[in-house]
């Protein structure tokens, strides 16, 4: 059984939406129809019942006084064209009852039902209602009528006349089928214009998916957004966006790889080249002890001139990856700053540099940032790297903590009393494999950028400026020393949570 993609088609997400209301509103539209054929074809009927009924009452009200030894029912009974009239339907069943003044039977049918009793009483009004006999449903017009010569009286007596609803079912169901039948020739129909449309409308889609899957692998040039509809052309220029970041960061890439295989070729060239020249003096039988002590002197350096370059470039592609950065957690700045302090002080006491650490102590610290404690400390490592390597003998590194008393900024700073980095190279310091003209140093090249791309992965600014104000012509002192380098990182912080038990 094929795996489910989960995928959704657009092209049936429309239909769907477009065919469940119409789909939802036909049955809707049945019932109303319904209603509506059910209130036409009674309209008639009531009319011409309601005359029944009018015209029954007016017999009524104008019937002669009681002669000696007739009863009510002789007297109120309908004339035979009366009652001819009303069996003429060969339909439908009428019925008709005469209640007199104390509601008792005057003649009709003694079944049908009276009105309820909360009903307003208005002389000569007519009312109509629907209402079961026996297993048959009719409808019933039916008014109170004053009679003759008792004007002025409360008393009124009651005229009914009921119909059953053949003749209405009957011409509702017509109503109906005249009504609804076309209906399901056009719901199919427009189903299946429906259906046309999107197919024509999705097009461009289709179109644009062909295009893009035309193209080569290393094709990342925009997608042309002319030949697109206007609602699609959002979504080109989000893509066409992503393809242009997508570009800049492979030529980034390259062109980083190209910097790193060059920048690899010197020490490994160096360690061949002591390699080769140890091998010669031994095949020439020169192979002094000191001789061979310096070339694998050379090697060594140039092998740890390469571990440090691949431990350089490994930190940048930790730095640059956003899975592994977004690993984070509650960090101590205080405390990896005064970790990175000891781990440099036997380099800093080899090269005479005074090494220090200014800040609150780590356990004292009342705030911490939100990330990853592996690049911070790499951040704050390179830092400090960068100071010791470009100081002289006798000058001074200080690795700096300034904690925002409000709570909100933690700051490091990292200071030295090197020669400085002049205002038109501070933004070039910190591109890879670049490093300031006029100095021996021998260094990757890449520290600052890794410092740059820890900071942006942490939202911290990051600034450069002279450790000492720097005059126009001012020579370097007698000791080497110049103005120095300050680096400073603010990062967003937050109060420290108190540790639980």
């Amino acid at each position: 059984m094929a795996a489910e993609t989960g995928q959704r088609s657009l092209f049936g997400e429309i239909l769907d939406w477009m065919l469940a209301p119409l789909l939802l509103i036909w049955p809707i539209s049945v019932a109303l129809t319904w209603l509506v054929a059910q209130g036409i074809a009674s309209r008639p009927y009531d009319r011409e019942l309601g005359e029944m009924a009018r015209t029954l009452g007016l017999q009524v009200a104008s019937a002669a006084p009681l002669p000696e030894g007739r009863s009510a029912r002789s007297r109120y009974a309908l004339a035979p064209e009366a009652a001819a009239l009303l069996r003429a339907d060969e339909t439908d069943t009428v019925y008709y009852q005469v209640l007199g003044l104390r509601g008792e039977l005057l003649n009709g049918d003694a079944k049908l039902p009276v009105p309820p009793e909360d009903d307003v009483i208005v002389p000569w009004e007519l009312h109509f209602r629907d209402e079961d006999m026996g297993s048959e449903r009719v409808r019933v017009a039916y008014l109170w009528v004053s009679p003759e010569g008792m004007a002025g009286s409360t008393q009124t007596m009651l005229v009914q006349v009921a119909e059953t609803l053949g003749k209405r079912s009957r011409l509702t169901n017509e109503i109906i089928k005249g009504v609804i039948l076309p209906q399901f020739v056009i719901l199919p129909l427009a189903v299946l214009l429906v259906w046309l449309a999107l197919a024509r409308g999705i097009a461009p889609l289709n179109e644009l998916q062909r295009r893009i899957r035309s193209r080569e692998s290393s094709d990342l040039s925009p997608i042309d957004e002319r030949r697109i509809p206007d609602e699609v052309a959002p979504l080109v220029r989000a893509i066409n966006d992503l393809l242009a970041r997508l570009d800049q960061s492979i030529s980034s890439q390259k062109h980083f790889l190209a910097d790193a295989a060059h920048q690899l070729k010197t020490p490994l060239a160096g360690l061949r080249t002591q390699a080769e020249f140890a091998q010669r003096e031994i095949d020439e039988g020169r192979s002094e002890p000191a001789e061979l002590k310096r070339s694998l002197q050379q090697i060594a350096l140039s092998s740890q001139r390469a571990a440090h370059m691949v431990n350089q470039l490994l930190a940048m592609a930790r730095a640059e990856d956003q899975e592994h950065a977004a690993r984070r957690g509650e960090v101590n700045l205080a405390e990896l700053a005064t970790e990175t302090v000891r781990d440099f002080v036997p380099r800093a006491l080899d090269k005479r540099i005074d090494l220090g650490y200014e800040g609150p102590d780590p356990e004292a610290s009342s705030l911490t940032l939100h990330g990853h404690a592996l690049l911070i400390r790499e951040l704050i490592r390179n830092l400090v790297d960068n100071a010791l390597l470009y100081t002289p003998a006798g000058g001074t590194v200080t690795v700096r903590i300034v904690e925002d008393p409000f709570g909100q900024v933690s700051v490091l700073q990292v200071e030295d009393s090197g020669p400085g980095i002049p205002e038109s190279e501070r933004d070039k310091v910190f591109q890879p494999f670049y490093r300031a003209l006029g100095t021996n140093v021998d260094g990757s090249g890449l520290g600052l950028a890794i410092v740059r791309e820890i900071a942006q992965q942490h939202e911290a600014e990051l600034s450069l400026d002279d450790t000492r104000p720097r005059r126009p012509g001012q020579q370097p002192e007698p000791d080497g020393q110049g103005p120095g380098a300050r680096f400073t990182v603010r990062f967003h912080a937050r109060p420290a949570q108190p540790a639980t038990e």
